[in-house]
């Protein structure tokens, strides 16, 4: 038996015995459980372990932190358990057992619109940005706009139209390229289904509602008649048609005798789906699309819509911690496309804005605690840009009472959002800067409704925590990772490089690229600082090298995205490219050590693909954690500054 075994057996009893594994596997820190009943295990004692950082629940797996030793580990436990373990996509395929119908829908349009975000933000910020300059009277007394006083910015605004209209107007192409990338099937015939959806030969969908009905194109088939229209800017026609052109793929591939699947199988399936989709799923996803937005734009505009304004405003953050604030994404745009604009995206960018001012209040509360400051800051920042996992997570949830007064405030902020109308003209940055995509005449009221989302969570954390005793003073901290702003190649403050270098201490930069907090990464293990205190590099170059002298104690050779140090000084490390890259199987990972190799300051480590590791839908930020500070007493994290690697000391160790 190995070091862990006693460790593996108090493990087994605690999350229910043998006969609650579904299915067990691991990553690089990670043990990954599908439970047959989660509620037989014992989260409390586990996290208690000696060999356990912590523990979370995540699509259906029960996740347990064990560090760099996780591969010792899983082979003692699954040697004590007497179980096999399988693939990491065997556990998640296990793991759907533990979602119901609802959740297994939740993810799949997550899984659909993730890689479409970043493009319907751009779009919105364009459509934004079109607002400003075509839509606001600001000038000759508020009668004309900067495109009707400039010619250089009325063709600005028709250059960028070219932008949002690729975004918003072509995005069934969008939706079925995801689609199938999902799916495994051919992407390059799900960009043609959606082509197929928005060609110029059809009606354009805005276009159908002005125009007569004898006036619409067809096809004659003798027969019958089919209309020609397009479906720009549909959601549900898109994701109907693409998920059929999948099935029809994967049915025709089965049956198709390899030698001639080339042709008969995308032929097929093409075809086939093609025509279901405008025969048959466009005008059924249409009416369906057009229902659900009708019901919500019912509840926004009818008689007790300030009522749906307070609920919605006050259940958006708990929608996020359960996932279901995806389904938000295809409604919004929906309701773009039927209504010319969405009301329902302005309160999700104020619940955002309110978890945020919740933060801000504690950090007015712990202003005097720098350890907690360092959460605090950055995810307040992150949250007024739109991003909220840091401060759900990592702050208001932590304390309860700050969750509860942000959804207060954004309850506050949606009553008067909704009885004011306010209407963007598309998704954007739901944080601060979604104003921008506010249509302009609301612009003032949403600003109102902003302060509303900062003040009044802002107030009730700030007097609840006081009440609580949370104002605080300055805490002993042992390890003080510090942000030191220096340039290039600056050593610690306070300190020489030559005084730091002598005494043994002080680690490089293991890539090119801006050192950034661990906060700042965004994930939910590496954040907190579950697995230890650490920082971050943003890539500006391919190659990961070693900090300092050592030896490669830890690799992952099925995904290559990893790796584990013991350096000369006692410390262990851990480098971890990527966010999520576990799920890319190695696919743009090259190791360019092996276990137990010596390594010196500046060694090829790793290499990876930036560009693939992005298509895969993942951030290619690199961590470095400190999981074991040997006789380390103050660990010295030097970010807020541009790295060059083998160069930039980033950390130092006394």
């Amino acid at each position: 038996m190995g070091k862990y075994a006693e460790d593996a057996r108090e493990l087994l009893e605690l999350i229910g015995g043998k006969e609650n594994i579904g299915a067990v596997s691991h990553c690089m820190t990670r043990m990954r459980f599908v439970l047959n009943d989660p509620g037989k295990a014992d989260v409390a004692g586990i996290e208690g372990m000696k060999a356990v950082k912590g523990s979370f629940t995540q699509s259906g797996q029960f996740q347990v932190i064990i560090g760099n030793g996780v591969a010792d580990f899983y082979n003692d436990f699954v040697a004590v358990a007497g179980v096999e373990g399988v693939s990491k996509d065997a556990v998640k395929q296990a793991a759907k057992k533990n979602q119901n119908v609802l959740q297994r829908a939740i993810t799949a349009i997550a899984e659909i619109f993730a890689p479409l975000i970043p493009a319907i933000i751009v779009g919105g910020l364009i459509l934004g940005f079109r607002n400003c300059i075509d839509s606001l009277y600001l000038f000759e007394n508020g009668t004309k706009t900067l495109a009707e006083m400039s010619q250089f910015w009325a063709g600005m605004d028709s250059f960028l139209w070219l932008i949002g209209e690729a975004v918003f107007h072509m995005l069934p192409v969008g939706i079925c390229w995801s689609v199938t990338k999902k799916m495994g099937t051919t992407q390059i015939l799900g960009i043609i289904l959606g082509l197929t959806l928005v060609s110029g030969q059809l009606l354009n969908a805005y276009s159908v509602a002005t125009t007569a009905a004898d006036s619409i194109p067809y096809w004659d088939f003798g027969a019958f008649r089919i209309n020609m229209i397009g479906y720009q800017a549909q959601v549900l026609p898109a994701i109907l048609a693409a998920f059929t052109l999948c099935y029809l793929e994967k049915f025709f591939r089965k049956i198709t005798p390899q030698v001639i699947s080339m042709v008969v199988v995308p032929f097929c399936s093409l075809l086939l789906s093609v025509v279901a989709a405008h025969f048959i799923l466009g005008p059924i996803g249409w009416k369906i699309g057009s229902a659900i937005s009708s019901v919500v734009y019912a509840g926004i505009t009818g008689s007790f819509k300030v009522v749906f304004g307070a609920v919605f405003g006050f259940v958006y953050a708990p929608l996020v911690i359960t996932g279901l604030h995806h389904m938000t994404n295809a409604i919004d745009l929906q309701l773009i496309a039927d209504y010319e604009g969405t009301m329902l995206w302005p309160m999700i960018a104020l619940s955002n804005i309110a978890q945020g001012s919740a933060v801000l209040g504690m950090i007015w509360l712990q202003k005097k605690d720098a350890r907690a400051q360092e959460v605090n800051v950055p995810a307040c920042i992150s949250c007024y840009l739109g991003v909220t996992e840091p401060a759900i997570f990592g702050v208001n949830l932590k304390h309860m009472f700050p969750f509860i007064c942000g959804m207060i405030g954004s309850a506050c902020a949606g009553v008067v959002c909704v009885a004011a109308s306010v209407t963007a003209n598309a998704i954007g940055v739901g944080g601060l800067p979604g104003i921008l995509s506010i249509k302009p005449v609301f612009m003032p009221m949403f600003a109102v409704c902003m302060a509303i989302a900062v003040a009044v969570p802002f107030l009730l954390t700030a007097v609840v925590g006081k009440k609580k005793g949370l104002v605080t003073g300055n805490r002993a901290m042992e390890r003080v990772p510090e942000e030191s702003g220096s340039q290039e190649g600056s050593g610690v403050s306070g300190g020489s490089r030559d005084e730091n270098m002598g005494k043994g201490q002080a680690f490089r930069a293991f890539l090119d690229g801006m050192v950034i907090p661990l906060k700042e990464v965004g994930d939910g293990v590496f954040s907190e600082g579950i697995m230890g205190e650490g920082l971050a590099v943003r890539p500006e170059n391919d190659m990961v090298t070693s900090p300092g002298a050592g030896t490669v104690i830890v690799m992952m050779e099925d995904s290559r995205h990893a790796v584990g140090l013991l350096m000369d000084n006692g410390v262990q490390l851990l480098i971890h490219v990527g966010i999520d890259t576990v799920d890319m199987k190695g696919d743009g990972f090259t190791y360019l050590v092996k276990q137990g190799e010596r390594v010196s300051a500046g060694s090829p480590l790793i290499r990876f693909d930036r560009e693939k590791i992005k298509k895969a839908g993942h951030s290619d930020v690199t961590v470095c954690v400190v999981t074991d500070a040997g006789e380390a007493e103050i660990i010295r994290m030097l970010t807020g500054m541009r790295g060059t690697a083998n160069e930039t000391e980033i950390m130092v160790f006394e």
